[in-house]
């Protein structure tokens, strides 16, 4: 089997990216430990500038901005690992099984896959978000929860979202299937499910974990893109995009509410942007010398 990279040069940007994600993360996980109850509303505190009891102030209805930023992270972050992962799952079957087969499987695969990719992809998101579970014969007990409502945007995004990891997969698999270790398995009469397993699979991981990683950041702005059209996770429950949705309404009297949650959007996005070219430069040797 191949060898792997040896270990990256230090890289001031993969460091940023990488520390400003840690303390994301720390900050999201931490949540209910910094700020109050991000539901509760009081109306007498309504639109209150940042103070010590309200670090972030408050918003419309007088809940606490900080607790709702953080709040809304972890529904936000949650939706993009888990499309991201979803999405990874379903394109590395079909490049895989595409590059490996070949002849019309390979044809029919990724004529589906030219096809997704044509498609414009807001209008095909909204058409997908606006289905009414209820037509689909869920019952309101099932749709009303919200891991539904996660389940349901990720599922939305990841449907659209497989096709540059099947295009990445299904290149590297058509390299890797030559390999002599690839055909020396072939010939003590190993099946296709472990030689893909087995052998193929993880000498393609380097361009799926890229392609993954730089991934999350553009699923996080098209779940906060659907939630900011009403599409997305619904109030009460907090997300990035429904917090600016419901910010532009006061953008007059209180433009910050919608300052917090877009800082938070473009940071998560900046950093892994960051730490996805840090190991897109790593795991490729020729772009390791730009880190």
């Amino acid at each position: 089997m191949a060898s792997g990279p040896s270990l990256p040069p230090r890289s001031p940007a993969a460091l940023g990216g990488g520390l400003l994600l840690a303390a994301l993360a720390l900050a999201v996980a931490l949540g209910p430990l910094l700020a109050p109850d991000p539901a509760a509303i009081d109306l007498m505190a309504r639109l209150l500038p940042p103070s010590a009891a309200h670090p972030l102030g408050t918003d419309e209805l007088g809940r606490d901005v900080l607790a709702r930023v953080l709040a809304g992270g972890r529904v936000s972050l949650t939706v993009a690992a888990a499309t991201a992962v979803l999405a990874a799952a379903l394109g590395s079957a079909i490049g895989l099984a595409a590059g490996y087969f070949g002849g019309g499987l390979d044809a029919v695969l990724m004529r589906v896959t030219d096809g997704v990719m044509a498609l414009p992809l807001l209008p095909l998101l909204i058409v997908l978000a606006a289905v009414d579970p209820a037509k689909l014969g869920l019952s309101p007990a099932v749709t009303g929860g919200e891991a539904f409502a996660i389940g349901r945007v990720v599922v939305i995004i990841a449907l659209v979202g497989w096709t540059t990891v099947a295009r990445l997969v299904r290149a590297a698999t058509l390299s890797v299937r030559t390999r002599d270790y690839v055909r020396a398995a072939v010939a003590v009469g190993a099946g296709p499910g472990r030689i893909v397993l087995r052998h193929i699979l993880p000498n393609v991981a380097s361009p799926l974990v890229v392609a993954a990683t730089l991934s999350v950041g553009n699923i996080i702005l098209v779940e906060s893109a659907l939630s900011f059209l009403g599409l997305g996770v619904q109030p009460p429950m907090a997300s990035w995009g429904n917090m600016l949705t419901g910010a532009m309404d006061q953008a007059a009297s209180a433009p910050l509410l919608a300052l917090w949650p877009g800082l938070a959007i473009f940071l998560t996005v900046l950093g892994f942007n960051l730490v996805g070219e840090a190991l897109q430069a790593w795991l490729n040797p020729r772009l390791a010398r730009d880190l």
